[in-house]
């Protein structure tokens, strides 16, 4: 027999199994219920067309870059991330970043994270309690490789640099004798002051003939400048996706040399990040099996953004970004304005330039974005703003409509440039560069 409802106070239903009727199920009143669910209103919000602008935003600061059609077209892709397709996507993933990476190392691995996350796995799985690791300090990003191995527990000692400028290889190689480290972190471009590190390769030489691990970030220098994995003699190399290779922000690439990886692998106390542990990431990275559920979107957008890569070839895209970015900091100069980093050893792929006096990074930011359209970034306190020159970046058009809108800003906020000149000089650098 079906059971009725009891008495309001009782709030109680019999089981519609007769042999069962000592059980009771308690419901919660209609009463109960709207309290619960009104007791966190309902939001009401905009949506994205209402805070987006209506006109794109050109996205030419120190990254995220704007991305090509056939990478935004990828991230809007579901699979099953255990799947046979994901196999061969991921295969193919690790062949092209080997070609990007210039090496032949088995151990190539995806990281769902930004290039910190990327930079987080290389230290957490290098560096333990009492590894000696030596980091060379150009500013704030080769700065955050030392803290994060101090989180680890690692002896960290820094060879401070001082700001727009490289150490020598002779203050390297006595840091190197003092501290005996047993990892090297640098960084090949230090987008924060916009230095690069042009004697990475020597760098990495003195560090190996001590016995010393090296790893490099190059976050945004993986496919705008040569970097060579192996004939370099590098351990570790960590880059994101959304700077020279024009994927999504998320998602990124690190590589380990064998001898890095006999030391990840040879470790006896296991990493304390379960998500950033190489050797589980190895499951999904190289024997198809479940580490966690991977960022699948993301990483259909990055084997879109490698196979860009791949067929545009290393040797042309380096060609591409050094003229366009010389071209935009000879139109730069030219409207009267001031480079912050010396021509010795100043950074392609991120360009900064002084503020003049008066102004702020973020004067400049917000009037650039607000009326052009156009977004550049500031710096971490320094009295610089910065252009990217990475991948989508270096493009003529993009290079043109930059130049002329801080131009504009320029002259909008009582700064004296020459804006044709400044136009004249980027044509000129552009078309002598072809």
């Amino acid at each position: 027999m079906i059971g009725r409802v009891a008495s309001p106070a009782s709030w109680l239903v019999r089981p519609l199994v007769p042999s069962r009727s000592d059980i009771h199920v308690p419901i919660m009143p209609t009463s109960s219920i709207s309290t619960v669910a009104s007791a966190v209103p309902c939001p009401v919000v905009e949506s994205l067309d209402a805070i987006l602008p209506e006109e794109p935003l050109l996205m030419m600061g120190a990254g995220p870059v704007p991305i090509p059609a056939a990478v935004a077209k990828a991230n809007t892709i579901v699979i099953n991330h255990l799947g046979g397709a994901m196999v061969k996507v991921i295969s193919q993933v690790k062949t092209m970043a080997r070609y990007v990476f210039q090496t032949q190392s088995k151990w190539v691995l995806g990281v769902a994270g930004p290039g910190s996350g990327a930079m987080e796995m290389a230290i957490s799985n290098l560096a333990w309690e009492g590894t000696r690791v030596l980091c060379i300090k150009n500013g704030f990003f080769s700065d955050r490789m030392g803290e994060m191995g101090r989180r680890v527990g690692a002896r960290v000692s820094t060879l401070e640099v001082a700001d727009r400028s490289v150490a020598s290889l002779e203050q390297i190689a006595e840091a190197i004798r003092r501290e005996r480290p047993e990892i090297v972190t640098v960084v090949q471009g230090e987008t924060s002051n916009t230095v690069w590190n042009h004697h990475l390769k020597d760098i990495a030489a003195l560090a190996k003939a001590a016995g010393s691990l090296v790893i490099v970030d190059a976050v945004c220098t993986l496919s705008t400048m040569p970097l060579e994995m192996d004939a370099w003699g590098i351990d570790a190399v960590i880059t994101g996706g959304q700077k020279g290779l024009s994927s999504i922000p998320g998602v990124s690439l690190i590589a380990f040399s064998d001898a890095a990886w006999a030391r990840v692998k040879g470790r006896t106390a296991p990493n304390a990040h379960w998500c950033l542990d190489a050797s589980l990431a190895e499951n999904f990275w190289h024997n198809g099996g479940y580490h966690y559920t991977a960022p699948v979107s993301g990483v259909l957008a990055l084997h879109e953004a490698l196979r860009l890569v791949c067929a545009e070839t290393l040797e042309k895209r380096f060609a591409r970004h050094l003229k366009c970015s010389l071209a935009l900091q000879q139109g730069v100069t030219a409207l009267g304005l001031q480079l912050y980093a010396p021509e010795a050893c100043r950074l392609n792929s991120v360009v900064g330039i002084e503020v003049p006096e008066g102004l702020t990074p973020a004067d400049v930011c917000s009037h650039i974005s607000r009326q052009h359209q156009v977004e550049i970034s500031g710096s971490f306190g320094l009295p610089i703003v910065r252009i990217g020159q990475m991948g989508e970046q270096c493009r003529e058009h993009n290079l043109f409509r930059t130049l002329h809108a801080l131009g504009r800003t320029m002259v909008d906020l009582g700064v004296k440039v020459d804006l044709p000149a400044g136009v004249a000089a980027l044509e000129r650098g552009l078309s002598e560069g072809k």
